[in-house]
This record gives C-alpha cells, sequence and structure tokens, in this order.
C-alpha cells in the first residue's frame, strides 16, 4: 500500500471512530434524543460520510493496478473442465433435487446383480 492510500485509511478510522463516539455520547446525553432517536446533529452525519468516502478512495487506492487483470470466462471455464474433469456447474449434480435418476438406477442394478 502507499503511503497516500494508507494515511487515508487511518484518517478515516480516526474520522470514524469519532464519529461513533460522538454519536453515543449525544444519543446517552441529550434529553430529545430519548423521545426522538432519529434526530442526530448535522456535523455527526456529515463526519460518517466523510469518512465512509475517505475509506472507500483509501482501498480503492491501496489496489494495485499491476495486480489486476481482465476476467476471461471461457479460459476460466476450459481450465476448470480440463483439471477437474467437470464443468462449472457440475456441483448441481450432487444436489438431491439435481441427480440423474436413469444414472442411479443403473448403477442400482448394476450393484445388485453383483456387477460391481
Amino acid at each position: 500500500m502507499t503511503v497516500l492510500s494508507t494515511s487515508l485509511l487511518l484518517t478515516a478510522a480516526l474520522l470514524l471512530t469519532h464519529s461513533c463516539y460522538s454519536a453515543h455520547e449525544h444519543s446517552s446525553l441529550s434529553p430529545t434524543s430519548a423521545a426522538n432517536p432519529s434526530t442526530m446533529p448535522l456535523d455527526i452525519q456529515i463526519e460518517t460520510v466523510i469518512a465512509a468516502l475517505l475509506a472507500l478512495i483509501g482501498i480503492v487506492l491501496s489496489g494495485g493496478k499491476d495486480q489486476l487483470r481482465e476476467i476471461q470466462q471461457r479460459v476460466w471455464m476450459g481450465r476448470l473442465e480440463r483439471e477437474k474433469g467437470a464443468g462449472p456447474w457440475s456441483m448441481l449434480e450432487e444436489r438431491v433435487g439435481f441427480l440423474d435418476i436413469r444414472e442411479r438406477r443403473r448403477e442400482f442394478g448394476e450393484w445388485a446383480k453383483g456387477g460391481k
């Protein structure tokens, strides 16, 4: 991570911590917050939004562009079929609702005859 992204994330964490503490103090000390808990001061709301935006920018900047690459589904699916011998939807065959009944019946018939 770069210095910029690290400092943005640190600043965002501090701002978010402060806004959470301020919101807690406001809700516990304000006499109107017991009657109407949805009234939060505008400065706390703005501080929370700024902290979230700084955290988002810091996270985006921390991801290196050299590590990203284009996703090619056909390449991924082909490699999966070659390596594991099954396509990406083979997991559905293991679910009870998607079993191949004819194949299972044939296997059971062979088992019952003593073939396996």
